[in-house]
């Protein structure tokens, strides 16, 4: 076995150079004005930004009232898409004509975007260049975690190199199969969905006015959110052995399935970047701390993309985060005591579980080819769409800013 040395103590350790890994390295970094010493580690070259990535993220108004707080929005404003309406359909697959069920403006009070479609590739350069350039915040990678042990007064990481770092709090924001939360012995529940997820962007022939469009279709809801450029991201679940069967396609074959699916309101559509694909999954952790530890993001669940709001709640789980730990050693109180990740995991918990559930439903209701489901749903949507104040419910909670909102999701620092 490799010997360990000791080396530099932290108060906080990140693991997982994610998005929410580096956001949550810099919201406690600026929230605690650079007075402490932060390191995120990741296991992979973080310079290996994946340019090629065809995902694209709706940032709510909240999250991106965060991202600009901490700066990281200049860097993307340029190439931020507003999306100022949102379109619902549910019909058939061999169904020619989609008549829209519901539809609503996508602003708040009729001003502000209640979201954002940002490609992935363009947000973690932007986390990446701004958390580099933070004085007290250290981005080590590829360095790789082996262990942590925990006492009474902090926690020690050993790492791949043969160090041992100490900190106060560690924050695992390692991903879905996270091994910081495997090696708490945190548990969780989890399954397979029976559909796989595809993504690739389009160009689009017709301006697409800047609205987003869900088709729930029998095999899963296909998405067509906005891009810069006339383009659009097109994030499409499908059954699991139908979609490998596709995403084998040639482009030209491919590229006819997709435009079935896509429909002819906007014209014909043209591939413009890669395809990518991968199996659908739900996991939920039983408790999001462990002694010194907090989950955020990934770690801490995997939702169904049907709302596209995964990435919005590990934004959550930063802010809610930030403040607890800011809040507490701004009174010169242990970030990583109980009393922080109790707090914290209390101001979360809820708000995933019952995201979570809501997500999960909702594909179940609308992933199926029964007729008379179908036409109960739509009653539904029609209803939906003849109320005001549901659709205004709908625009809150894509903005983000329902229920007890931390601070930086209001645009202030912790």
């Amino acid at each position: 076995m490799r010997a360990h040395s000791r080396a530099d103590s932290f108060d906080i350790v990140v693991l997982g150079g994610s998005y929410v890994g580096l956001a949550v390295g810099r919201a406690l970094s600026v929230a605690l004005r650079h007075e402490v010493r932060i390191a995120i580690l990741d296991r992979r070259r973080l310079d290996d930004a994946p340019s090629h990535d065809p995902r694209a993220y709706a940032i709510s108004a909240g999250s991106k009232h965060m991202l600009d707080a901490l700066g990281v929005w200049q860097g993307l404003a340029l190439h931020a898409q507003p999306v100022e309406a949102i379109d619902i359909t549910d019909s058939a697959l061999q169904h020619a004509i989609r008549p829209i069920l519901l539809s609503w403006d996508n602003t708040i009070e009729g001003s502000e975007p209640a979201s954002w479609i940002v490609e992935g590739a363009r947000l973690r350069s932007a986390l990446l260049g701004v958390a580099r350039n933070t004085a007290s915040l250290e981005v080590r990678a590829p360095l790789e975690a082996l262990g942590s042990t925990v006492d009474d007064t902090g926690i020690e990481v050993a790492l791949a190199n043969g160090e041992v770092i100490r900190a106060s709090l560690v924050i695992a924001a390692d991903g879905r199969d996270s091994p910081a939360r495997d090696a708490a012995g945190i548990k969780l529940v989890r399954w397979a969905q029976p559909q796989m997820g595809i993504v690739t962007t389009v160009a689009i022939e017709r301006p697409h006015g800047a609205r987003a469009v869900q088709h729930f279709l029998p095999s899963g809801p296909f998405a067509i959110l906005p891009l810069r450029g006339n383009r659009a991201c097109i994030t499409w679940s499908e059954d699991k052995e139908r979609g490998r069967a596709i995403v084998a396609l040639p482009d030209e074959p491919f590229l006819a399935e997709m435009q079935q699916r896509f429909g002819y309101r906007l014209g014909t559509i043209a591939l413009a970047g890669p395809r990518a694909a991968w199996p659908l999954e739900f996991h939920m952790a039983r408790t999001m701390t462990a002694p010194r530890l907090a989950l955020a993001g990934d770690s801490a669940r995997g939702v169904h993309p049907i709302a596209g709001q995964g990435l919005n709640l590990g934004f959550r789980d930063v802010a809610a985060l930030t403040q607890c730990v800011a809040e507490a050693m701004r009174l010169g109180l242990d970030p990583g005591s109980s009393i922080v990740l109790e707090r914290y995991e209390r101001w979360r918990r809820f708000d995933s579980v019952q995201a979570a559930a809501a997500f999960e439903a909702l594909n179940r209701l609308f992933s199926n080819d029964s007729g008379l489901v179908r036409a109960i749903r739509d009653v539904g949507l029609g209803l939906v769409d003849r109320s005001p104040a549901l659709k205004q419910a709908l625009v809150g909670e894509a903005a983000g800013l329902t229920g007890e909102v931390p601070r930086l999701l209001r645009g202030e620092m912790a």
